[in-house]
């Protein structure tokens, strides 16, 4: 196992600043997961990690030793692209050999590793098989056994999920997690959905514009982020947000229920809500509609679970609260989170 430190790092592509004074420290065997909308750099950040891009300034150190200006191949590294790279005029057993062979390793070690690497994959039935004959989560396993095989000391992993279908998706995303935590290896996932980001994450980095707005573990970023951004983009729907004088009021949409199943004597606020559209999604409700007077909110959404059993209909005005302890607040002009209305 190994930490990694990332030290100051900018990285500059002519004008364009792709990251911008990034400071973070992984802890040992840690899965650790760059999260973001498209262009925030954290896929450049992985990348100078990996030693395939050199940063414009600060330094990347793994295991103790400052690897900035080192080629990827003496970092003891492992890498997974989203394309997943395996070469298809090889067969499994070739693709998963192949780091190997390229260190002039003997063929019984190589035998021995290549099955060990399978089995903890479950391929081992496949291979004699070539690329195209696989579906899309066995070319998924292989390209994970032949970064494995190496035993690296940190595994980076480029959205490795992203080409798989919903249902594919998720029992991928199960063992994943199960294997890094049988392998114990420091894990850096790269990644724009957030799903797969609460789901695998130890802790979370949630980056935009080339900076980190948080780094916590995924209870933290969801029921604390640090500012309008991190509570707007992690979450599905997004935290509501309304204004109250020089502040921004912000709520997650499961806590704001008709005024009958909260709680509100420790200080939550009631108020009405028009309901203008309503989403039935098995398991829930999600009902769209508008509150005024306190917040002078446009818009909000509510999420009810099945259990909460009551009539609503659109066009109609109904009673909903939200607890205390569920408020937040964030300063207006900057956005990160405050205080102050806590008072």
């Amino acid at each position: 196992m190994a930490r990694i430190e990332i030290r100051d790092v900018s990285k500059l592509f002519g004008e364009v600043r792709a990251v911008e004074g990034v400071n973070l420290l992984s802890t040992e065997g840690e899965f650790l997961v760059l999260l973001g909308p498209s262009g925030c750099g954290k896929t450049t950040l992985l990348r100078m990690i990996a030693g395939i891009e050199e940063p414009t300034s600060g330094d990347i150190v793994i295991d103790g030793q400052v690897v900035t200006h080192l080629p990827p191949r003496v970092r003891n590294i492992a890498m997974v692209f989203q394309s997943y790279a395996l070469y298809p005029h090889m067969t499994v057993y070739k693709n998963i050999a192949f780091p190997l062979r390229a260190r002039g390793m003997g063929r019984a070690t190589i035998k021995d590793k290549v099955e060990w690497a399978a089995g903890m994959f479950g391929i081992g039935h496949l291979l004699d098989r070539k690329p195209r004959a696989l579906s899309g989560g066995e070319r998924q396993r292989v390209a994970l056994a032949r970064a494995m095989v190496r035993e690296p000391s940190v595994f980076l992993l480029d959205e490795p999920l992203s080409n798989l279908d919903a249902i594919l998706r998720a029992s991928a995303r199960e063992e994943l997690r199960q294997f890094q935590k049988r392998v114990a290896v420091t894990t850096v996932y790269v990644t724009h959905d957030q799903v797969e980001a609460m789901g695998l994450g130890d802790r979370i980095v949630v980056m935009s514009k080339g900076s980190i707005r948080q780094v916590g573990t995924p209870a933290e970023i969801y029921q604390w982020p640090a500012d309008t951004f991190v509570a707007t983009f992690v979450g599905s729907p997004p935290m509501n947000l309304m204004e109250q004088g020089d502040l921004l009021v912000g709520f997650r949409p499961e806590t704001f229920l008709p005024a009958e199943f909260v709680e509100v004597r420790d200080g939550g606020v009631t108020y009405p809500f028009e309901v203008t559209y309503l989403e039935y999604l098995g398991a829930e409700r999600l009902v769209y509609g508008n509150v005024g007077e306190k917040f002078q909110a446009r818009h909000v959404v509510s999420r009810l679970p099945g259990s909460v059993d009551v009539s609503i209909e659109a066009g109609s005005t109904y009673s909903f609260a939200v607890s205390r302890r569920d408020l937040r607040y964030f300063d207006r002009a900057s956005g990160l989170r405050t205080d102050k209305g806590l008072a």
